[in-house]
């Protein structure tokens, strides 16, 4: 079965502890701390597979977790970073959040490869924490905890041409006859359960088509199987409405345009504006009295719009070059604009709206060193990499905008004096 959609939880690994120990050495009573760091965890990484077409790799596992980091050793033994995870995904597919439904990543054009949840960060070793003061520090940081999401992976067809239309208008057996795409055809409805693609050859290019399942009325309330085909033309450019011509079913042409077109605005406003071309299928079904009589209300109708109509038969190919060359023309003079869904839920982002606790405290023994601990503090650290640019920027408006710079100035921080978090130390100027 086509898998275009599934729901996993993601995993990072989680950062080694540091290390407690001393120097143990022949003529060395009393040897200094010697506790090495922890390993770094594992990231989560996302990366396209050109020769993936499907999320079928996901429909049977549910969980999917990097490797921790190792604790650190005797002798500032550095402990071993875990192994990164790397998730291949077909070309298209779009990583949501799964409770709020908001945009992770789009793992299509450029973005080919993405890091979504970094490791935890190691563990600082007892050598890092000996002063002049305490020359034998018995304690160690703890590694940075992992990173945790459940999310939705949707998989958004790339094409340039979207086939639409009632289930068994015709639509896979003209994709048949314009590409070298094989669907299984039918005389009943829904026989196409997956988005069918092909490569259209035509006198004045080439372009992507896609033959999106058929659809019926209450597809955007998610009737049928409404949902589960709409999002793969959210990609395309322009859409080729394939209509019975013929009514050999006995619907109105006319209306079910309508309805079609109804669903698309229900479920997404911006495809309904797409450029539409409508293909009048099963022409050959009729008298030429009838044929001018059902292209005459179709062009009546939908031509003062901007909407040019084909009268087609699929099965024999009559008007179907000029439909093709129409639509290569279409594509034309709407050049492609990569479709990106641009993300919305940056797992940082959300830190700086919690609520979590945090306290900041003056040093006992030198009053220019602010402690500032707490939940908040913790989580933060573990999911920026201060060594970037962009996360100390983003580092940076966490103290502003969670109010912890408020906090420190509230406390009596004065230019030049040491934030100290969790082994880090940061000199504050305002």
């Amino acid at each position: 079965m086509f898998a275009d959609r599934a729901k996993i939880i993601i995993r990072s690994g989680k950062g080694g502890d540091g290390h407690v120990s001393f120097r143990r050495e022949l003529y060395v009573p009393n040897g200094g701390p010697d506790g090495g760091d922890g390993g770094r965890g594992g990231d989560v990484i996302f990366e396209i597979d050109k020769g993936l077409n499907t999320l079928g790799d996901y429909r049977h596992r549910r969980k999917f977790k990097a490797e921790d980091g190792q604790e650190g050793g005797k002798r500032r033994c550095h402990g071993s970073n875990g192994e990164d995870i790397v998730l291949k995904v077909p070309e298209g597919t779009v990583i949501y959040e799964a409770s709020t439904g908001k945009v992770v990543a789009d793992m299509s054009g450029e973005n080919s490869r993405q890091v979504i949840l970094s490791g935890g960060r190691g563990g600082k070793g007892n050598m890092n924490y000996a002063t002049a003061t305490m020359q034998a520090p018995k304690y160690a940081q703890a590694g940075q905890p992992a990173k945790e999401l459940e999310v939705i992976l949707e998989l958004k067809m790339i094409a340039d041409v979207g086939l639409i239309g009632f289930p068994n208008v015709g639509k896979s057996t003209f994709l048949s006859r314009v590409t070298n795409a094989q669907p299984k055809i039918a005389n009943y409805h829904f026989t196409t359960l997956a988005p069918n693609l092909g490569v259209v050859d035509t006198d004045n290019g080439g372009f992507v088509i896609a033959d999106i399942p058929g659809l019926i009325e209450g597809a955007s309330q998610g009737a049928g199987l409404g949902h589960e085909f709409l999002r793969h033309i959210e990609r395309t450019r322009v859409l080729i409405h394939i209509v019975d011509a013929a009514s050999t079913e006995g619907r109105d042409p006319l209306d079910d345009i309508e309805k079609i077109n109804h669903e698309l605005k229900a479920f997404n406003p911006q495809i309904a504006e797409r450029k539409q071309v409508i293909a009048a299928n099963k022409m050959d079904c009729l008298t030429k009295e009838e044929q001018e009589t059902v292209l005459t209300l179709l062009k009546e109708e939908y031509e003062p719009k901007g909407i040019r109509i084909f009268p087609i038969s699929a099965v024999s190919g009559t008007g179907i070059r000029q439909l093709l060359l129409y639509v290569k023309q279409l594509l034309d003079e709407n050049p492609q604009k990569s479709i990106v869904f641009e993300p919305e839920y940056i797992p940082e982002e959300m830190l700086i709206q919690e609520t979590l606790p945090f306290t900041v405290v003056r040093d006992s023994e030198d009053p220019s060193i602010f402690i500032t601990e707490g939940p908040k503090i913790e989580k933060m650290l573990g999911y920026t990499n201060l060594d970037s640019e962009k996360g100390f920027a983003f580092f940076q408006r966490f103290l502003k905008e969670g109010g912890i710079l408020a906090a420190l100035e509230e406390a009596g921080i004065t230019d030049g004096d040491t934030v100290r978090m969790y082994g880090f130390d940061f000199d504050y100027y305002k």
